[in-house]
């Protein structure tokens, strides 16, 4: 073990914090390490518990635009790639005035009409001075959402990030090329 984690080890037993939790924040990037709220849910995750050394998907998303439908097509490739490992995160947003009136409305619309059962995010802000720290991070190293569903592939190690545009569907392209070739 190294110097660090060995100091958040022994810190975090102090703080009676569990030695796999202890790890898997030591070995997450540390733009990951934030907790936000589910989506119409009382329940906080922090994206260390999702991260795991796995590669992720994170996606801007609005429950009224355009690009809606890719709900879908985003389910398809959690089913197709999860027990491979690959966790997909949805980030709700309204920075383009196309979110749900209510995360109630948003919810039904993620799970009920798209059957999503990846994890989404409670609404937050995704560019600007208001942007939540991991896309603060995901815009300083690629570009920030030029619109909703904007995807944001993150390899395992949490070191190489590639941004995919809105018009990038989620299978048969080039962000479906990138999940396969880091498997």
């Amino acid at each position: 073990m190294n110097n660090r984690l060995t100091l958040c080890l022994v810190l975090l037993s102090i703080l009676q914090i569990p030695k796999a939790a202890a790890e898997t924040t030591a070995q997450c990037p540390g733009f990951l390490n934030h907790e936000f709220k589910k989506l119409h849910s009382s329940k906080t995750i922090n994206l260390c518990e999702l991260y795991k050394n796995k590669p992720l998907v994170i996606i801007n998303t609005a429950s009224h635009c355009g690009y809606t439908h890719q709900f879908k097509g985003l389910e398809a490739l959690y089913q197709k790639y999860k027990k491979e490992g690959v966790e997909l995160i949805g980030f709700a947003s309204n920075d383009f005035k196309q979110a749900a009136k209510s995360e109630e409305e948003a919810a039904t619309i993620c799970y009920k009409n798209y059957g999503v059962s990846f994890t989404m995010l409670a609404p937050t802000h995704v560019r600007g001075k208001e942007a939540n720290p991991v896309f603060t991070h995901l815009n300083e190293q690629t570009r920030k959402p030029g619109w909703n569903f904007n995807k944001y592939f993150i390899s395992a190690d949490g070191k190489h990030i590639k941004h995919f545009g809105s018009n990038t569907k989620p299978l048969s392209s080039k962000l479906e090329t990138a999940v396969k070739q880091a498997l």
